[in-house]
């Protein structure tokens, strides 16, 4: 959301202040680098250019801008913090997170199959490997705040079949507290 206080103080924006000049009151910087994050506009200044900001921001409709302007923000901080890769070195990272953790699950759930083969009847093997179940949200009943003004109501995630939402072989059909699935 774009910061309305920038020029209630007559304090300048982060961009005028950084770039030491006069803050007017129609400037194109001061709804989206308000004077307390001055870091915000000096990493976008340093990475893109206040110059090539300003054209970018003209070009655009004013409901876009914020968002143009975190987009350059998260790329300029990105940037600074790796000049080669920026935000596409931490994309990257993420992905083969991913990529490791589906491997992982994979072989989880071969050692499922593997240990059903060796312990069940084959018709049961498909019942053992692990199928995450989609959580329902269901509401809760009112809870009352301190002040006792309006109840606030919250939503729970309700599983469907037990802990894992499926039948494992070493619970033995009971769920974590001692009940059937």
């Amino acid at each position: 959301m774009a910061s309305s206080s920038s020029n209630t103080y007559n304090s300048p924006c982060a961009a005028c202040k950084f770039l030491r000049r006069k803050c007017m009151p129609g400037c194109i910087f001061a709804p989206y680098f308000p004077p307390e994050e001055p870091h915000k506009f000096a990493n976008v200044h340093k990475i893109f250019g206040a110059s090539n900001v300003t054209k970018l921001l003209n070009e655009l409709l004013p409901h876009q801008r914020e968002d143009a302007v975190n987009s350059l923000a998260y790329e300029a901080e990105a940037r600074v913090r790796d000049p080669v890769y920026g935000c596409v070195g931490a994309i990257s990272y993420l992905q083969r997170q991913v990529h490791r953790l589906q491997k992982e699950l994979d072989a989880a759930n071969a050692d499922l199959v593997h240990y059903g083969l060796s312990t069940s009847a084959p018709g049961n093997v498909v019942d053992l490997v692990f199928q995450p179940q989609p959580l329902q949200l269901q509401p809760l009943s009112p809870v009352y705040r301190l002040s006792g003004a309006s109840p606030v109501t919250t939503q729970q995630p309700r599983s469907t079949g037990g802990l894992y939402g499926t039948f494992l072989p070493w619970n033995n059909g009971h769920d974590q507290h001692g009940g059937n699935m």
